[in-house]
């Protein structure tokens, strides 16, 4: 397959050479492993999307949080609980563009904001604001936690679900505006108004940027009411204006890609939205104080994970060029071994490099039969169990025989969604294309790991 570079896996201190080497003020490659020494030995962790990791120093700083609430909890919730949640909030205000710190709230995670959100719109529907019938346009890829709340909130309160089926493998932004302008106007049919849309700015399975802004900018154009951008996967991973995108309600997970323990997520409501008419499915005593107020009091917990955003700050400036350095590094590396996998199973990517944040789909060989959903959990689970490689199998089925097809000319039914994080090395990559290449050579199929 050609010589791999291994100028992302590296430690310039590790270098031969008789040249004195150059001292730097950032993070060493060694600094980094000892960071994530944590990790289980011997695994190549390729699936920093669905948890995050967070680094050895920050788990330390928390445990010190953990344990000033212990020392003295009367002290710790009314004293210094507020201020240090207040602290963090106004970092995420200028990490995101917002305008004011009250629009920004801090939750346990997106699944929670979307309960939130939804939870306002059921209101709606049931109080009669909005009519029965109105429609909630969503994309076919939503995470499943906000399927199961818009069941819950917007169906039962009489409200109706269009969803906007996206093509996969992808190629560019076009396809995906078409297919949402066609959602939208399958929303307003018969007289009915589009109350909500939700669009991902990252899609989960399969993982493609989506181009959020444009789409906001649709819904405004056709009247949608309000617009929600679920970005679990979105700070650490791509670029966030809130201002520039201009959606009503933003949420992104800060446990995924920038470093926080889990679990945590930042909530930004417009100022000019009807966000004083939101608030937390948890009620509090705080109840009717805002949003912010109430999601930073639900009751003896865990807070220690929301208090963290300025050591987390601390330890993403510990990079060259901070969050954008690694943002840009995980992408150009994800697509660079993306494009390797690709090239040793004669597949390809599911999307152009530039629709790939900091995770990429790769085409698995059609000859290892990925035919269902619970094939790719079984192959997923065979990867982990015999070849300790993490990463998660997404299958993606046909849809009037037309797809990509791999260099045997069968279709591409299965494709692994690999990650690029800062502990990763090339050595993960290779674990895991040497894995699939033995299953290759062993002649295996799904079914032998049995179908129900």
């Amino acid at each position: 397959m050609g010589e791999i570079r291994r100028s992302h896996g590296e430690d310039p201190e590790d270098d031969h050479h008789h040249k004195k080497p150059k001292l730097s003020p950032f993070i060493t490659q060694s600094q980094i492993q000892q960071e994530f020494a944590h990790h289980q030995q011997g695994v190549a962790r390729l699936n920093n999307g669905s948890f995050g990791s967070c680094p050895g120093s920050i788990i330390a700083s928390q445990k010190r949080w953990q344990l000033k609430f212990l020392q003295q909890p009367d002290d710790f919730f009314f004293n210094q609980l507020p201020t240090q949640i207040l602290r963090s909030r106004t970092l995420i205000k200028d990490l995101i563009n917002a305008d004011d710190v009250s629009e920004v709230s801090l939750v346990d995670n997106a699944t929670t904001a979307a309960a939130i959100v939804l939870q306002h719109v059921g209101w709606a529907f049931a109080e009669g604001r909005f009519h029965k019938g109105d429609a909630v346009v969503m994309l076919h890829c939503a995470f499943q936690a906000v399927k199961k709340s818009i069941e819950a909130y917007v169906t039962r309160a009489g409200g109706s679900v269009i969803v906007v089926q996206l093509p996969f493998p992808i190629h560019s932004n076009e396809e995906i505006i078409s297919e949402f302008r066609k959602g939208l106007a399958r929303g307003k049919a018969n007289g009915r108004k589009v109350r909500l849309a939700i669009i991902d700015h990252i899609t989960s399975m399969p993982s493609v940027i989506i181009p959020v802004r444009e789409l906001v900018r649709i819904c405004r154009e056709e009247g949608v009411s309000e617009v929600f951008v679920d970005a679990a996967h979105a700070v650490g991973s791509v670029s966030v204006d809130v201002k520039d995108i201009g959606a009503d309600f933003y949420v992104s997970n800060l446990h995924k890609w920038f470093f926080s323990p889990p679990s945590v997520a930042l909530l930004y409501c417009r100022k000019s939205s009807l966000s004083s008419e939101l608030h937390h499915p948890v009620v509090s005593h705080e109840y009717g104080n805002g949003l912010a107020i109430e999601s930073a009091w639900i009751g003896t917990r865990d807070y220690s994970s929301q208090l963290l955003v300025p050591e987390v700050l601390d330890f993403i400036n510990r990079f060259e060029g901070g969050i954008e350095g690694i943002r840009n590094k995980n992408h150009n590396a994800v697509v660079e071994m993306g494009e390797m996998l690709a090239k040793a199973w004669g597949t390809s990517l599911g999307s152009p490099p530039e629709m790939c944040p900091s995770m990429a789909m790769v085409g698995l060989p059609s000859c290892l039969g990925v035919l269902s959903d619970t094939d790719a959990s079984r192959l997923r689970d065979h990867l982990r169990d015999e070849f300790s490689v993490e990463v998660p199998i997404h299958y993606q089925p046909l849809k009037d025989e037309v797809g990509a097809r791999d260099e045997g000319g069968g279709f591409i039914t299965g494709y692994a969604r690999i990650s690029h994080q800062v502990y990763n090395t090339i050595d993960d990559y290779i674990k895991f294309r040497d894995a699939v290449n033995q299953l290759l050579h062993d002649g295996f199929d799904c079914k032998m790991l049995g179908r129900e």
